[in-house]
């Protein structure tokens, strides 16, 4: 079989790519391993995927060059997402932070998705293996269904993350049978686990939950904190997972937004008698109010603590110190941090400079967003900018 355009990866940037590609009158063949397209749209955002965010800023992805994706998101903006999703008729609604949410299911995007490469007249495979791509002249992409031989090929096969979707790392391999170089990957967006001699005074605050900061040098994060049978997790643990390394130490403040010195002042006035879990209850829930206290060294009820002593205890819910032992891993992780090198690709092209017509796009490449719909952005965005030249 002969076609202009291979994709490989009907994620995201794959079906955008294949929209905007066939749209230009390109014969298009999308290929993928999964029974269905777009899998990890479908599991996103709680089943309402998080599809884009109002704040779309360089500082919001990480990447070796953090300029790199500037180029594809200027060119196709959340806006130019969220009008295609209003043609649709799909509703949505701002969750917070600017994270935009179906009010609905996620499978109203795979839908309007579907419905648009279907116009275009892409071709789908589907649980169809991918098992290598050569280039002689045309580039022959071997499958599970046979050769097939495109002008172009474009990439779209994600990273690591959830395998039990199939997520293998097929993507780098491509890369590098071309001699293009791939960055250290590593599980990004996933919750963080403990030692355990740091994790057993823990495990009675697995569920315990707060609205705190979690921060690494000046890099830090305002959401959810949430405590688990392994470690820590929740939104802010998350987004701090992206910058942390092992043996670095992370700052909790566990009651973002209140003063606990002062509160705790303000009651050993009023209310001296109270023991001081009784007090820290009512800046923290009760489990870890408990486990403060213990860990304080403080005895006797409030009014036995002078200041210092209150600010120490203070200290221990705006500062909590925790030095993670590593993280759940791809099992659990969002996304995949690192990919094809940046140095590699055209900006604005996201096509191979030492190899014309082979192209990169969403989370292969080295750029990883933020939780919050930056990562289904990038995918937006870069999977738009292959599909007008590929």
């Amino acid at each position: 079989m002969k076609t202009d355009v291979v994709i490989l990866g009907a994620g995201a940037a794959g079906m955008m790519a294949a929209i905007e590609a066939g749209r230009r009158g390109r014969s298009v063949l999308l290929i993928d391993h999964a029974k269905a397209v777009g899998e990890k749209i479908r599991i996103s955002g709680g089943g309402r995927c998080n599809f884009t965010n109002l704040d779309i800023r360089p500082e919001c992805f990480l990447s070796q060059n953090q300029r790199f994706a500037l180029s594809a998101l200027k060119r196709f903006t959340q806006w130019d997402f969220i009008a295609r999703v209003d043609q649709a008729g799909i509703r949505w609604h701002e969750k917070t932070l600017g994270q935009l949410f179906c009010d609905g299911s996620a499978r109203e995007i795979i839908a309007m998705l579907q419905a648009q490469m279907k116009d275009a007249g892409v071709t789908i495979w589907l649980e169809t293996e991918i098992h290598d791509v050569a280039q002689d002249g045309l580039f022959r992409i071997a499958t599970g269904r046979g050769v097939v031989e495109a002008e172009a090929v474009v990439v779209a096969t994600g990273g690591k993350s959830i395998p039990k979707m199939g997520a293998t790392g097929l993507g780098y391999r491509i890369a590098e049978s071309f001699g293009l170089p791939v960055t250290e990957t590593r599980p990004a967006l996933v919750p963080l686990t403990l030692a355990e001699q740091v994790l057993e005074p823990l495990k009675p605050l697995a569920g315990t939950a707060v609205q705190g900061h979690a921060s690494l040098g000046s890099q830090g994060f305002d959401e959810a904190i949430l405590f688990t049978h392994r470690g820590l997790s929740g939104p802010a643990i998350l987004q701090i997972s992206s910058y942390w390394r092992e043996g670095e130490t992370l700052r909790l403040d566990l009651a973002r937004g209140q003063d606990a010195g002062a509160l705790l002042r303000d009651l050993r006035g009023r209310e001296g008698r109270i023991a001081m879990r009784t007090a820290l209850a009512r800046i923290v829930p009760e489990k870890l109010a408990r486990h403060l206290e213990e860990i304080s060294g403080l005895i006797g009820n409030l009014a036995d603590q002078n200041n210092a002593r209150l600010d120490h205890l203070a200290g221990l819910v705006h500062d909590y110190a925790i030095t993670p032992v590593g993280s759940e891993g791809y099992r659990t992780a969002e996304v995949t941090l690192g990919g094809v090198s940046t140095d590699a690709l055209d900006a604005r092209r996201m096509e191979a400079k030492a190899v014309p017509g082979l192209f990169f796009i969403g989370e292969v490449v080295d750029v990883t967003g933020w939780l919050g719909g930056y990562n289904f952005q990038w995918a937006w965005s870069s999977g738009w900018a292959a599909g007008q030249v590929v």
